[in-house]
């Protein structure tokens, strides 16, 4: 290790942030880099600002990092998914058992403010208005520019993290030394944020305590909650064919839209045209990279090294947990490169779990949770993680309410669901099931399940 510990992160959002909060806990001497201004001075300017779950892999990074409970005073319960149906009906189709198995919505900006707080209360330094401009490797100097005053800064550097996000400066500078294998999956959809301001008396419009989709088949929306009581509506379209995004070009054929497949959403929001055209368009993509390291000179996280669409809620969560075993390899290995190739080893097959299981899930929002076989076999989930809870856990739960490696969740998840398919099959009701032979399908296919 050097000898004076030093770390330099570049990026001072939620993964910079909370990676330079761990390592300066642990002694390490921690500078990040920010191309933005600090938003405690300037507010909150960043880019995507989607509502973000929390779920306990997050949790447990923030615990580590003692900033669980400031975050927690900002969050809103989401015990399910609302689902609202064409003809008005809507259901709850809660994520856990109880309330002891919920997520919760955050707000992008100030989860950030609240990192940066206990950053740099943990000694890290934070230098905003620094822009990462070039690396050279061989020299260990990354040179900077101030965008307020167009100034440069030559920064000599132990080791670089690139926390910068899917569209990393720092990955690009240590893609023109070595090839990262990396590649970009572009969905073919995109979305558009709008607002479902609080009702006139203050509370809420609806339902505070649900994220809310109203699925379409190749498209949806959907609305999480806010603490002003406020819900953050977003709309996901194809980019092409119709509707999609090359037909429905501005407020007035977005409003048309909604009175056709979203009429019970399209009295919440009053200023519908004005957010659709005010509001630009995002992309939705998948980044893979097979290396994430430059032997013990630089290293990427979160989503610099496996950006993902936002379908299963654990991008965050994922960057969290990335900062915990990167801190943790630091802690242990006898050099930087031995850290990274083993922070490497750990998280880049988990990475490519949950980045799959997104894909998945943005295809069950949209096309699957109002579906009677779906709604079946989704019933005899909970009742089968009831009957057999050593053996059998909704995908959804090991991901969420669990920590063990999303590896594993993934191929478990896999055994489910055919084991599912195959005992409904034929049945449109659990009550013409023959349930002494399903206890014993789930005990000859599926062995105990690992725990945290």
């Amino acid at each position: 290790m050097p000898a004076d510990r030093h770390i330099t992160v570049i990026g001072a959002g939620l993964a910079g942030a909370l990676l330079a909060t761990l390592l300066a806990q642990r002694g390490w001497k921690v500078d990040v880099y920010e191309k933005r201004g600090d938003p405690r001075v300037k507010g909150y300017a960043g880019g995507r600002s989607i509502n973000l779950a929390l779920a306990e892999r997050g949790r447990h990074a923030l615990r580590l990092a003692s900033g669980d409970d400031e975050v927690m005073e900002q969050a809103v319960m989401m015990r399910g998914r609302m689902v609202h149906f064409r003809d008005g009906r809507t259901d709850l189709q809660r994520y856990g058992k109880d309330d002891s198995e919920v997520i919760w919505s955050v707000h992008r900006g100030d989860l950030n403010i609240v990192l940066l707080d206990i950053a740099e209360q943990a000694g890290a330094r934070v230098h905003f208005h620094r822009s990462l401009d070039g690396v050279d490797f061989d020299a260990r100097v990354a040179t900077f520019t101030n965008d307020i005053d167009s100034s440069t800064h030559a920064i000599g550097f132990n080791a670089l993290v690139g926390a910068d996000g899917a569209g990393s400066a720092l990955r690009a500078a240590m893609a023109r030394v070595s090839d990262l294998g990396e590649r970009t999956d572009f969905l073919g959809h995109s979305y558009k944020e709008l607002e479902i301001p609080p009702a006139p008396d203050g509370g809420f419009s609806i339902e505070p305590n649900a994220l809310h989709i109203w699925p379409r088949g190749r498209y949806m929306c959907i609305a999480l909650p806010n603490d002003e009581r406020t819900f953050t509506v977003t709309l996901f379209l194809p980019n092409e064919g119709d509707p999609s995004f090359a037909t429905v070009r501005n407020g007035t054929e977005a409003r048309a839209l909604f009175e056709r497949d979203f009429a019970d959403a399209l009295p919440l929001i009053p200023n519908l045209e004005e957010d659709f055209e005010r509001n630009p368009a995002g992309l939705l993509a998948t980044l893979y990279l097979d290396r994430w390291h430059l032997d013990d000179r630089a290293v990427l996280i979160g989503d610099a090294a496996h950006a993902m669409v936002p379908f299963h809620g654990q991008g965050m969560n994922c960057a969290f947990e990335d900062c915990v075993a990167l801190a943790d390899h630091l802690d242990r290995a006898p050099d930087l490169t031995t850290a990274f190739a083993a922070f490497q080893a750990e998280r880049l097959p988990n990475a490519r779990a949950i980045q799959q299981m997104a894909l998945e899930n943005y295809l069950e929002m949209r096309d699957r949770v109002d579906d009677d076989d779906y709604l079946l076999q989704r019933a005899l989930e909970l009742r089968l993680a009831e009957r057999h809870p050593d053996r059998f856990m909704p995908r959804y739960a090991m991901v969420t309410f669990q920590r063990m490696p999303y590896a594993v969740a993934f191929e478990r998840g896999q055994q489910q669901r055919q084991l599912l398919v195959d005992l409904t099959r034929g049945h449109t009701t659990l009550d013409t099931l023959d349930w002494d032979t399903v206890d014993a399908t789930v005990r000859e296919r599926l062995t105990l399940l690992p725990r945290d």
